[in-house]
C-alpha cells in the first residue's frame, strides 16, 4: 500500500515537472485582478457561476471596478440534426451563444466579442422522461463550457493589452467628442435667418 502510494506521488511529481495539468486545475491567474461583472439577468446561473468561477481565481469582482465584463445577450437554439428511420427519435442540434464587452470603468467598450459551443444530443420517443434529462444535461454542460471558455478569454487578455485597449478607447472617445463639438461651433456660426417682416398697410 505505502510502495503504491509513493509511486502514484512520483508520477505526481514527474508530470507536474514536465509541465502536465490536470484540465481545469491549471493556474488561472488574470491580469485584471478587479472585475465589475454585470448581465441582463443579474442572477442568472451563467453569470452567477462566472463570478464565482472569477472569485476563486483571486479576481475582486465588486461594482466600481477599473473593468467592467458585461454579458450583453446569451441565446440557445435547437434544431433538427437527423431522424431514424421510424420517426420516433432523432438528433438535435443545441447551439449556445454568448455576446460580451468588457468597458473601461467609464463604459468606454475596449472589447466586444461572441462565444458560442454547440453539441448534440438523442430524443427517444419511447423515453421521453429520459430524453428530457439528457437535454437538461447537456444544457448544463453547454452552460459550463461557455463559463470556462469566457475564462479561457479573459485569460489571454495581457496588462499591455489592456493599457493598449485603454489608450485606444480613451483616443476614440476623444476625436468623437473633438467632431461633435466641431460640428456644434459649424452649427452656432451659421448666420440665422431674420423673421420676415412683413410691411404695414
Amino acid at each position: 500500500m505505502i510502495k503504491r502510494n509513493l509511486l502514484v506521488m512520483g508520477l505526481a511529481v514527474l508530470l507536474s515537472a514536465c509541465g502536465f495539468q490536470l484540465r481545469g486545475t491549471g493556474d488561472t491567474e488574470l491580469a485584471l485582478k478587479e472585475l465589475d461583472v454585470s448581465a441582463r439577468d443579474a442572477y442568472g446561473d451563467t453569470v452567477t457561476q462566472l463570478r464565482k468561477m472569477l472569485q476563486n481565481s483571486g479576481v475582486d469582482v465588486r461594482t466600481g471596478a477599473p473593468y467592467k465584463l458585461v454579458l450583453v445577450n446569451e441565446r440557445t437554439n435547437q434544431r433538427t440534426a437527423s431522424y431514424s428511420g421510424s420517426a420516433r427519435s432523432a438528433e438535435y442540434e443545441l447551439s449556445s451563444t454568448l455576446d460580451y464587452q468588457l468597458q473601461s470603468n467609464k463604459g468606454q467598450p475596449l472589447i466586444s466579442d461572441r462565444l458560442e459551443v454547440q453539441k448534440v444530443y438523442v430524443h427517444d420517443g419511447n423515453n421521453l422522461t429520459g430524453s428530457d434529462q439528457e437535454a437538461d444535461q447537456t444544457r448544463r454542460e453547454m452552460k459550463r463550457e461557455l463559463i470556462q471558455r469566457m475564462m479561457l478569454r479573459l485569460q489571454q487578455i495581457t496588462p499591455a493589452q489592456l493599457d493598449e485597449l485603454q489608450r485606444v478607447a480613451e483616443a476614440r472617445a476623444k476625436a468623437e467628442a473633438e467632431a461633435a463639438a466641431a460640428a456644434q461651433r459649424a452649427m452656432d456660426e451659421q448666420p440665422q435667418q431674420s423673421p420676415i417682416q412683413i410691411p404695414r398697410q
